[in-house]
């Protein structure tokens, strides 16, 4: 069973956002707080939800202070923030941050629930009209994303070579003896470092680039293939 923590302070959104849920996941399993201390009272006794929606304006928290405060409670909790805050400047600040997604709260009901799904995948859902800072600057060249692609660690390359495979997040958790949920946190990450948004973006931008990855870093399975042949 998926299991979700929606932190906001307006009983109608919460509603609004659980009925989202549902609609992707009917047998869900909704947690709900009124405020940062809320989620993390929730989050000190429910230790495995598998993603958290957070509202950016609450009682006990102003800009992305509550989101920090869970990032550093919790930090590999995937957190997407819905927020009436549509700026892009906003958007990308939350991105680099490491939140899972950004979700407008003008997004209907389907679109809100189609973004959890993305989420949910490992993906990084973000605003319909957004531009990603490489996009706007122009500064999306195969050096510059090999730089990028730099800052993984060797397990996020693991991931991300399986990814390019066409792994599914079940296949990479067996793989790499990892719980799936591990395995989302890493996918998040990856896209977050290589500022991209989907994971058929990352196949595609990294398609053509060799990761360089030793023995040594491949799945234990693969490892262990490799050594019969």
């Amino acid at each position: 069973m998926t299991r979700f923590l929606i932190i906001d302070d307006h009983p109608l959104f919460r509603e609004a956002l659980g009925n989202a849920v549902r609609l992707a996941l009917p047998d869900a399993q909704i947690f709900e707080a009124l405020s940062i201390a809320d989620a993390l009272n929730i989050l000190g006794s429910q230790s495995d939800i598998d993603l958290a929606l957070l509202d950016l304006t609450l009682p006990d928290a102003t800009g992305f202070s509550g989101f920090l405060q869970l990032r550093a409670a919790h930090p590999r909790l995937p957190v997407a923030i819905v927020s009436s805050e549509e700026d892009q400047h906003v958007v990308r600040e939350a991105l680099s941050l490491g939140a899972a997604g950004y979700l407008p709260k003008s997004t209907s009901k389907r679109e809100l629930t189609a973004a959890i799904e993305r989420v949910l995948s490992g993906s990084v859902s973000v605003p319909k009209d957004f531009v990603p800072a490489a996009e706007r600057d122009g500064n999306g060249s195969s050096r510059a994303l090999q730089a990028r692609l730099a800052q993984l660690t060797p397990q996020q390359l693991r991931v991300l070579d399986l990814i390019r495979r066409g792994y599914q997040n079940r296949d990479i958790a067996g793989e790499l003896q990892l719980a799936e949920s591990t395995v989302k946190a890493h996918i998040t990450e990856i896209l977050r470092k290589l500022r991209l948004y989907s994971r058929n973006k990352a196949v595609v931008e990294t398609g053509k680039i060799d990761l360089h990855l030793p023995t040594e870093h491949l799945g234990p399975r693969t490892a262990a293939r490799r050594k019969q042949q």
